[in-house]
C-alpha cells in the first residue's frame, strides 16, 4: 500500500488512527498492539505472502538478540557473543542476498563465463534492504551494550512500525522506544497538526512535482535504451530530470513519513535535508538520505577504518593524522574504506550493474574531494578568500557529479547509460529536429513541458526553504532545532509556521491539489530498494 493512495489516505490511515486514539483512552498497551497489528495489515496489503516471509526472519533476529542480551548482561563469553553476532549478520545477509541478489548472481555468471543458469525470478519484499539493515543495526547495538532492554512486543513495535517500515529513515532502537515509552498514545492538536501538514507537503511533492515530471524524462530513457545516440540538450534533460524527480520523489515520502509518526507522538530522525545545495559531495552525503549515511559510517566505515589502523600500528606504520598524511596512508585508510563503504551502498540500492558503478562513482568523488581537503584546501592561507571562491564551485561541480551518476541508477542498462553519459559531454552531436513535433515523434517527449518544469523544480530545490526549516520551531524530525534566522525564500523572510490563517489556507490548498493528484499510476522510488 502506498502512501499516496486512496486506499491508505482514506481507509488505512484513518481507521488506524480512530482505533489507536480510542484504545489509547483506555489502555496504552493496546493502542501499541492495535499499531503493530495495523503496521502488519500495512504490509501485507499488497502481497500477504510477504508477512510469511518477514515474519520468521523478525523471530529469529528477536531471538538471536535475546540471547547476545543474556550475554551483554552476563557480561561473559565475549567470543560467544561475538560468534553469535556473526551468526546474526550472516543470516541478514544471506536473506537479503537470496531475494534481492541471487537472480542478478545468476546472471553474472552466465554473463562472464557463458552458463545458462536458470533465474528464480523471486518477488523483492517490499522494503526488504531498509528492514535488514535496522535489524543488523539492533543487534549489533545489543551486542554492544547500547540497548539494556526489550520485549517482544517492543522489538514488533520498534521493527514493524509502519511510518519507516518500506523505505527509511533506519532508525535505532534507542532514539526510538524510549519515545513510545512515554507517548500518550491519546490525540495532540500540535501533533496532529504538525503531522498533518508534513503529509500534505509530502503528498504534494510526489504526486504533484514528482509524478508530473517522470512521463516527460523516462521516454528519454527508454529511446536510449532502443537506440541510443542521445543528443547533449537531450542527456542533459534526462539527468538533470531523473535527479529531480527522484529528489522529490524521496524527499516527498521522507515528508510523509515524519508526518505519519507524529501522528502517533513519534520523532522520526531527520533524513532528507536540501542534498542540491550541497557545496561538496561530503556535504551532499549529509543531506540525502541522512540515516543511511549514519548506518553505514557507524556500521561499515568506521569498523574497517578501526580494523585497518590497528593493523597498520601493528606494523609500526604512521596512522591517518596531521596536516600531510602520508600517501599510503591517505589510500588504505581512508580511499580503500571509501569505495568500499560506496560499492556496498551502490549494490544494496539495487541488484544491477549501474547501482554498482553509481555506488563506486560516489566513492571515487568521497576520495577526490577528502583529497582535495587533505592536500590542497588546507594551503589556502585566506579562509574567506578560499570560501567565496569555492563554495559556489563546489556546489557545482556536486550537482554535476551527482546528476551523472543519477545516469546510471536510472538507465535500464549500462550501455544506455554510457549513451547517455556521452550525450551529456557532446560525443552524441548537440542537433535535435527543428520542430517540437518532430523532437515528440522522436524521442517521445514534450521539450518545453520538459523545460518548463525542469526550471520549477530546480527553483523549489535551490531557493525555497525546505520543509523542516519552515516547522523548525516544533521539531518536525527526531533532533531537529530552529536555525538562527527565519526560513526565507530568496530574499523575502516567510512567517513561521503555525495555527493562522494564511497558513491553513496555504496548507488546505496544497492539499486539496495533492489529492486531486492522486490515483494514477505512480509508485515512490525508494520502496523497490
Amino acid at each position: 500500500m502506498l502512501f499516496n493512495s486512496h486506499e491508505f489516505l482514506f481507509v488505512f490511515l484513518p481507521a488506524t488512527l480512530l482505533g489507536f486514539y480510542l484504545l489509547g483512552r483506555v489502555s496504552r498497551q493496546a493502542a501499541i498492539l492495535w499499531l503493530i497489528l495495523a503496521s502488519l495489515v500495512f504490509y501485507g496489503w499488497w502481497r500477504p505472502l510477504n508477512i510469511l516471509i518477514i515474519g520468521p526472519s523478525i523471530i529469529i533476529n528477536y531471538a538471536v538478540a535475546s540471547f547476545l542480551l543474556r550475554l551483554s548482561q552476563r557480561g561473559d563469553s565475549p567470543r560467544l557473543s561475538q560468534a553469535t553476532l556473526l551468526i546474526g549478520i550472516l543470516f541478514n545477509v544471506a536473506f537479503l542476498g537470496f531475494f534481492k541478489y541471487a537472480d542478478f548472481v545468476y546472471g553474472t555468471i552466465n554473463d562472464v563465463f557463458g552458463a545458462n543458469l536458470i533465474l528464480l525470478h523471486v518477488i523483492l519484499p517490499l522494503g526488504i534492504s531498509f528492514i535488514t539493515f535496522q535489524k543488523i543495526a539492533f543487534l549489533i547495538d545489543v551486542q554492544a551494550g547500547r540497548v539494556k532492554d526489550f520485549t517482544f512486543r517492543e522489538y514488533c513495535t520498534f521493527v514493524l512500525f509502519f511510518p519507516q517500515l518500506i523505505a527509511g529513515p533506519i532508525v535505532h532502537y534507542r532514539e526510538m522506544m524510549p519515545q513510545f515509552a512515554t507517548a500518550t498514545c491519546r490525540f495532540d492538536k500540535e501533533n496532529f497538526a504538525v503531522g498533518l501538514t508534513l503529509l500534505f507537503f509530502g503528498l504534494f511533492k510526489k504526486a504533484v512535482l514528482a509524478d508530473n515530471i517522470a512521463p516527460l524524462i523516462t521516454p528519454i530513457y527508454e529511446h536510449s535504451a532502443a537506440g541510443g545516440q542521445t543528443p547533449f540538450l537531450l542527456a542533459w534533460m534526462a539527468a538533470v530530470g531523473f535527479t529531480l524527480q527522484i529528489y522529490f520523489d524521496f524527499s516527498g515520502y521522507t515528508d510523509m513519513a515524519l508526518g505519519l509518526g507524529r501522528f502517533f507522538g513519534i520523532k522520526l530522525p531527520p533524513n532528507f535535508n536540501s542534498p542540491l545545495k550541497a557545496s561538496s559531495i561530503i556535504d551532499f552525503w549529509l543531506r540525502w538520505h541522512m540515516t543511511l549515511t549514519r548506518f553505514l559510517t557507524a556500521y561499515l566505515y568506521n569498523p574497517m577504518v578501526l580494523g585497518l589502523t590497528r593493523r597498520r600500528a601493528a606494523k609500526g606504520l604512521p596512522g591517518f593524522g596531521g596536516r600531510n598524511p602520508s600517501l599510503s596512508a591517505f589510500v588504505s585508510l581512508l580511499a580503500v574504506p571509501l569505495l568500499t563503504t560506496m560499492f556496498i551502498s551502490g549494490l544494496w540500492h539495487g541488484a544491477g550493474y549501474g547501482f554498482i558503478i553509481f555506488g563506486l562513482m560516489h566513492g571515487v568523488y568521497f576520495v577526490v574531494n577528502h583529497g582535495w581537503r587533505v592536500y590542497v584546501g588546507h594551503r589556502w592561507r585566506n579562509r574567506e578568500a578560499y570560501t567565496r571562491v569555492m563554495k559556489p564551485v563546489g556546489w557545482a561541480l556536486t550537482v554535476v557529479a551527482a546528476t551523472m551518476a543519477m545516469i546510471f541508477f536510472r538507465a535500464a542498462t549500462v550501455r544506455s547509460a554510457v549513451d547517455l553519459v556521452k550525450g551529456a559531454f557532446g560525443v552524441n552531436g548537440v542537433a535535435l529536429p527543428h520542430s517540437a513535433a518532430a523532437i515528440a515523434a522522436t524521442y517521445g517527449t514534450d521539450i518545453s513541458m520538459a523545460a518548463i518544469w525542469i526550471a520549477v523544480l530546480l527553483f523549489i530545490a535551490l531557493v525555497c526553504p525546505n520543509t523542516l526549516e519552515i516547522l523548525a520551531p516544533y521539531e518536525p524530525a527526531l533532533g531537529w532545532k530552529p536555525k538562527s534566522t527565519a526560513p526565507a525564500l530568496g530574499g523575502f523572510r516567510i512567517p513561521a509556521w503555525g495555527p493562522s490563517l494564511p497558513w491553513a489556507v496555504a496548507i488546505s490548498a496544497v492539499a486539496a491539489v495533492a489529492i486531486f493528484s492522486t490515483g494514477g499510476p505512480s509508485e515512490f522510488l525508494y520502496w523497490q530498494f
